[in-house]
């Protein structure tokens, strides 16, 4: 199938591309579900078709809270046993998806920016200044809100956040009794998550992933055949798995460097 939709179809696909039936490629399966596994993660980790921009919501528990009133210290110790340094490791952290890779930010914990009360800045610029858009100019308003902004950037700032994909967890240093209620405080997240192939087939499809799966296959059909180099064959046929390694050495090179050039987000696409 010249579209593959399943990891069954794209393995097949790969197989087909390298000259089977008429040729035997000789790679065992479990070794085609490792290299489906390595493209499919590549694919994730660069390429901008591999994740999804998304917001995630998560509700603080009363347990989260708790944790977050200790803090876990970390101690490192040089080669002679003398303590080089302490930090602290912290519990004010929540759990994320693995799917995701990245967070660009959190958004405002605190209403400072006004909603529904009566009594917030904003909203009596909007009661007084803009009750009537046809004939209220909004370059004030504006600049009044960009004001507020820069004050509440200068006194309050940005609650800092750290994150690590292989960790798993968000860590947000606030202070988390008197920020956040448990059980009614919700935590909005924009953040960067991998596709889920099961859910998304056409990413099976695409048409970078399907060279570079091929191209990882052959290589790791080179390395097996390699192993059996010089030997000869009935008819004199000798099998000559360097060739195909270094053959498939080099695509996997272009298609990373193509990979590079032409799919790759910006480095900064993770910073917030």
């Amino acid at each position: 199938m010249a579209n593959p939709a399943t990891r069954e179809q794209l393995k097949q696909y790969a197989l087909r591309t390298l000259g089977k039936p008429v040729i035997e490629i000789n790679v065992d399966d479990d070794q085609l579900e490792d290299r489906l596994d390595e493209a499919l993660q590549y694919f994730a980790q660069y390429h901008y078709d591999g994740i999804e921009k998304m917001y995630l919501k998560h509700l603080i528990t009363e347990a989260e809270v708790t944790r977050a009133r200790t803090n876990e210290s970390a101690t490192a110790t040089d080669v002679d046993g003398t303590t080089t340094a302490t930090w602290l490791e912290g519990s004010n952290w929540i759990p994320l998806p693995q799917a995701v890779v990245s967070v660009l930010r959190v958004f405002p914990l605190t209403d400072t920016g006004g909603g529904s009360n009566m009594f917030d800045v904003k909203y009596q610029l909007r009661l007084n200044d803009l009750y009537d858009l046809s004939s209220t100019s909004i370059i004030q308003y504006q600049m009044a809100m960009d004001n507020l902004d820069l004050i509440e950037h200068i006194l309050i700032g940005e609650t800092p956040i750290r994150f690590n994909q292989h960790m798993n967890r968000l860590y947000i240093d606030m202070d988390w009794e008197n920020t956040v209620t448990a059980g009614q405080d919700y935590i909005i997240i924009e953040c960067y998550r991998k596709l889920d192939p099961s859910s998304y087939a056409d990413v099976f499809d695409d048409i970078f992933l399907k060279r570079y799966a091929t191209a990882l296959i052959k290589r790791q059909w080179g390395s097996n055949l390699s192993k059996f180099s010089g030997i000869q064959m009935l008819g004199g046929v000798e099998m000559n798995g360097a060739d195909i390694y270094s053959q498939a050495e080099e695509e996997i090179t272009k298609l990373e460097e193509e990979m590079k050039l032409a799919y790759e987000l910006p480095l900064d696409y993770m910073v917030g």
